[in-house]
């Protein structure tokens, strides 16, 4: 295990072999191209942490949007992928760069450009989607909330039908 100094969780452990390779960095980011993937507890499924390896500074929060926008389809040219590495039968992972400002309902979140990773080859990139009717300021806010409580009556109907 190594250890590394960073501005948003102190001192962090890792495992050098479990570091995912951005080799073009992040578009603003171009120095950094060693991170890891955290959450916050394992059971953790929403919000996620890309933390530079390179930069202590440099920490990314990400979010799994399909868990708030099922239909979520973003479509990316195939030659963006091949630079992944070979995709086998492990799904890539797809996540979008949050943005939590001081007031919360501001949250917005990068539906044009989600990150891809390739758990296999340990390779990920920012993609640029080809439907660019997405927007790379999407207020999520108000979204996270209808999930939260259609997740909640979920739960409850589970309950009141077992």
């Amino acid at each position: 295990m190594k250890k590394m100094q960073t501005k948003h969780f102190g001192e962090i452990s890792y495992e050098p072999e479990k570091v995912l390779h951005f080799p073009e960095g992040l578009p603003g980011f171009p120095d950094d191209k060693h991170f890891m993937l955290m959450s916050e507890n394992e059971d953790e499924e929403l919000f996620f942490w890309l933390q530079s390896i390179d930069n202590g500074d440099v920490a990314f929060t990400l979010m799994d949007v399909y868990k708030v926008l099922p239909d979520y389809d973003p479509k990316v040219e195939e030659e963006e992928i091949a630079a992944l590495g070979e995709i086998d039968d492990t799904p890539l992972l797809i996540y979008n760069i949050v943005v939590i400002p001081d007031y919360v309902r501001h949250m917005r979140v990068n539906l044009l450009a989600p990150v891809v990773i390739n758990l296999n080859t340990g390779f990920g990139k920012q993609i640029v989607c080809a439907n660019s009717n997405y927007s790379i300021r999407f207020m999520i806010f108000e979204e996270l909330e209808r999930a939260k409580k259609k997740l909640a009556a979920d739960k409850a109907d589970a309950g009141t039908n077992a």
